[in-house]
């Protein structure tokens, strides 16, 4: 079970707390199964055998006032994904400046998204999962330090969040599992509000290092380069303290009973083997008394810049002449390191349209049951994948 040292002190402190500390407990939970409906077929962790385990997930957290503006806040989550192993989501502090604004440290959600503070309570949104194709980042959190301010702006309400910190967490990457650190991490977001209608801006910026070792192929290629003394192009593959950055832009209406939802999204890390990521949904709603039906579309485009393709050069100069940069020196017919590189640049390219159809009925105050039936559309491969989902959402 991981828990950081920060979550353990705040565990400690809510369990010795003072007879006048005001502490609430909350949990929520989701029961999710889902199968894909051709064999082979394999999607968000789903195949043609029915799951109930990969988005099932139950959570506690507790919260304790502490008085003098000052309270403890700590999540610890089990997921099925995990084997049901608990750990510490989050864990922090949060001193109230003022009656608008609070400052907050420990560990935290990153305010990537819309949907990003309540990511996994699934009684929070109308899908079983929020769209992929947008929220596909593999880490959520960070520790550090978050600065909350709101406001009113006219009519309209407003919520300013400044962040710094840092991850240091095994994400995907280049394989499903690579080391990495975001340090430096500083964002802000901003949200806007003013009756049906919410608009929401965010930008975030990142020294990132992550370790490719698990690739034998990326290894490989580096270690290539370096024998050839290409420590230039070895530096815009490898990635070891490159600029990174996240920017998000979204909006929601709540009219009536009309819904309406779309979020766009960039990430990148500079000088580095990964694409550019580029993803976008939109999505309607609607609801009749308990139930809601709703569509969504979603597009996902990532893709290195043809500018570095070619970088590497075929031949270099020695004194016995020129020689070909190739895998394998001592074999004249060896393929050329500048064609390997090019080969692992465009294996970043994807590109993909989901389209999901769904409903939600909220068949208790506390509880919903949901099902979506989802196409995903692989135009690198001309594929498709189907997938059904159902399960139910509850908070208590």
């Amino acid at each position: 079970m991981k828990k950081t040292l920060l979550g353990l002190s705040i565990a400690a402190a809510l369990v010795s707390l003072p007879s006048f500390a005001e502490v609430r407990i909350n949990g929520f939970a989701s029961i999710v199964g889902g199968q894909t409906l051709d064999d082979d077929d394999t999607l968000y962790g789903y195949d043609n055998d029915f799951n109930m385990e990969q988005e099932s997930k139950f959570a506690l957290q507790v919260s304790a006032d502490l008085q003098e503006r000052l309270s403890a806040t700590a999540q610890v989550i089990a997921r099925g994904e995990n084997d049901f192993d608990a750990e510490f989501e989050w864990a922090y502090l949060t001193y109230e400046i003022s009656d608008n604004s609070q400052l907050s440290a420990g560990k935290m959600r990153i305010p990537f998204y819309r949907y990003s503070d309540f990511l996994d309570v699934g009684y929070a949104y109308r899908w079983v999962r929020p769209p992929q194709s947008v929220y596909n980042l593999s880490f959520t959190t960070y520790e550090g330090l978050s600065y909350l301010h709101n406001s009113t702006l006219g009519d309209w309400d407003s919520a300013l969040q400044l962040m710094y910190g840092a991850v240091n967490d095994d994400i995907v990457a280049v394989t499903n599992n690579d080391a990495a650190e975001l340090n430096d991490t500083l964002g802000v977001n901003w949200t806007l509000s003013r009756d049906w209608f919410t608009a929401r801006v965010a930008y975030f910026m990142s020294e990132a290092s992550i370790d490719v070792s698990n690739s034998a192929q990326l290894t490989s290629l580096l270690n290539g380069l370096d024998g050839y003394g290409l420590s230039e192009q070895r530096q815009d593959l490898e990635i070891e303290e490159d600029d990174a950055y996240f920017a998000a832009i979204g909006f929601g209406v709540d009219y009536n009973n009309f819904l309406f939802d779309a979020e766009y999204t960039q990430f990148e890390v500079e000088d580095s083997i990964l694409a550019k990521q580029r993803q976008y949904y939109a999505s309607v709603g609607y609801r009749i008394d308990d139930w809601t039906v709703h569509f969504t579309y979603e597009n996902n485009d990532d893709e290195n810049d043809s500018s570095e393709l070619n970088t590497i050069p075929a031949q270099i100069q020695t004194p016995n002449g020129p020689i070909n940069v190739s895998t394998n020196p001592s074999d004249p017919n060896a393929p050329l390191l500048r064609d390997a590189t090019n080969f692992v640049l465009l294996s970043q390219r994807a590109e993909s349209n989901t389209y999901t159809i769904g409903a939600r009925y909220n068949f208790h105050p506390s509880a919903a049951f949901k099902i979506d039936v989802s196409r995903f559309d692989d135009d690198i491969t001309n594929t498709e994948v189907e997938l059904v989902s159902m399960g139910v959402d509850l908070v208590f």
